[in-house]
Order: C-alpha cells, then structure tokens, then sequence
C-alpha cells in the first residue's frame, strides 16, 4: 500500500487507551497518528457512524444541490479520508431513504470519497476479507426511494431496500433490477435488520451515514457502538423559513437522561476536530 493521503498527517491531541481488536496497517497509523481498533463481532455487527457538524451544531445546509456533508465540512480532504477509511472497513454502509433522495448520485464507497487513494483502500479491503464494495442499505420505511440513484444502475453494487411491510409493494413497483427488497416489520425494526445483517449477509462491520433521523433510530435502539464526528468550523445558521437539521431529529431525550458519549479519541487539521466516541 502507498497512501497519498489527505495531504499532511492527522495531528493527534489525545486518545484513549486501545481496549483491543483489529487495528490499521502501519502506514494508515502513520496518517492518522494512532489506531482505530475495530472490535470482535459479539452478535451483531460493530456498528459505528460518521458524521459532519458544523460550528453551530447543523449538518446539512438542506439547500437544492447542498444538502449533502460535503458544504458542511468545507470539502475538507481530512474529512473526505477519513471517510473513505471508514467506508473501507465497512462490510455495510446504512443511510436513508431521505439521504438517497438527496444525493441519488453518491455511492457510499471508498474509492466515491476519496478516489486518489482508490486502490489503496481496496487493498485494505482485500487484506481485511471485505467485498470490494459495502452492501449498500438504503432504509425506508414508506417504501419510497428514488429510483434515479446510480447504485440501482451499476450491477457491481449490493443494495438492500430495507422497509416495512407496507413499504414493501411501494418498493417492489418500482421494478429495479438490483436490490433485494425485505422488510422488517410493520415499522422498520433496526434491531431485527442489523442481526440479519450479521446473520444472513455476513456483515462484522456496519456504518451510517445518516441522516439525522436515522441516526437518532439506531441511538435510540441501543446499536451503535461508536461514531467518528468531524466539527467544522463552518457556520450554517437556521431559520423559521429555512431550517437546517442538526445531528439528531425526530428524538427528544429527557433531562437528566443517562445516554453519554464518551471521549475515544481527538485529531486536527487546521480548524476542524476529528472525534472519535464511544457510546454508553
């Protein structure tokens, strides 16, 4: 392997103490300055999110053409790396319908992010007994998707509609030629889709990639293990006119809640922060 690289090393400000598992080739350490550990499955897939956060808290612009993480982040090759790494250890990558609808072009693979170190990535792949590309789940529960998306069109990508029995003639009609279509109970029950993601799809390791709405499901069912978020110092700002989403939607936790996001680790580029959690 020979990493390019986002251009210059990660700067590490502090990092946890490594509890085990399988970690980095010496030269994706020497990047990122430091490990990325990724347990034993204990069941179910290890499941982890990578997301975007502006400095005032908001992670999409939600503006035709500018709703993905991309304007969030300022295009920064730090982030768009540390992406594709997360993308090339992932045997799944899990976003919603919403998020397709909005970036119907995107492919949540390494090589999509971070094309310069395309083969690299692939090798990382190889060496940690990966499909070269992630089954690509797409999660709705009315069963609507956008049938445009370039995933549905390229016979080497693995897509998995995962939906609710009602929303699983509403994906059906739509006649694609790729994806498997299963649902998951009469409302999409994300427990029973990340064992059968274990189970039937040989999947150790799941990412999300949001949305927010998604990303709150899965806090509130327990199962995700850890996230990487990236603070950008880009302002988004929102409005009564205009909202923007900030990084959880549609949960609202308690006071007092014991729900905790534990420190792993922190990097640096420039102005933007790379955090690693663990959640408890």
């Amino acid at each position: 392997m020979s990493f390019r690289g986002p251009g210059s090393n990660f700067e590490l400000l502090w990092e946890a103490e490594s509890r085990g598992g399988r970690g980095l080739p010496g030269e994706l350490r020497k990047i990122y300055q430091g490990d990325w550990l990724v347990p034993e499955s204990n069941g179910r897939p290890y499941s982890y999110s990578n997301f975007v956060l502006s400095h005032d808290g908001r992670v999409s612009f939600s503006t035709p053409g500018h709703e993905g993480g991309g304007d969030v982040s300022d295009f920064n090759p730090h982030d768009q790396w540390l992406m594709a790494l997360a993308r090339a250890r992932a045997d799944a990558v899990v976003v919603g319908a919403n998020t397709l609808r909005t970036e119907h072009e995107h492919q949540w693979t390494a090589e999509f992010i971070f094309p310069n170190d395309s083969a690299d990535f692939g090798a990382l792949r190889t060496s940690e007994n990966r499909q070269p590309t992630p089954l690509q789940v797409i999660v709705t529960g009315s069963g609507r998707i956008n049938p445009e998306a370039t995933i549905f069109s390229d016979p080497s990508f693995r897509v998995l509609i995962a939906t609710s029995d009602v929303g699983l003639e509403v994906a059906k009609n739509y006649n694609l030629p790729n994806p498997e279509i299963v649902s998951f109970g009469s409302e999409v029950d994300l427990t029973r889709l990340y064992a059968a993601l274990a189970s039937d799809y040989d999947c150790e390791t799941v990412l999300c990639e949001g949305g927010p709405r998604l990303y709150a499901s899965l806090i509130r069912a327990n199962l995700l293990d850890e996230e990487f978020l990236t603070l950008s110092p880009v302002v988004v700002g929102s409005s009564d006119s205009n909202q923007r989403p900030g990084l959880i939607e549609g949960l609202a936790l308690e006071p007092g809640n014991r729900l905790r996001a534990n420190l792993a680790s922190v990097r640096r580029a420039g102005n933007h922060l790379f955090l690693r959690t663990a959640w408890s």
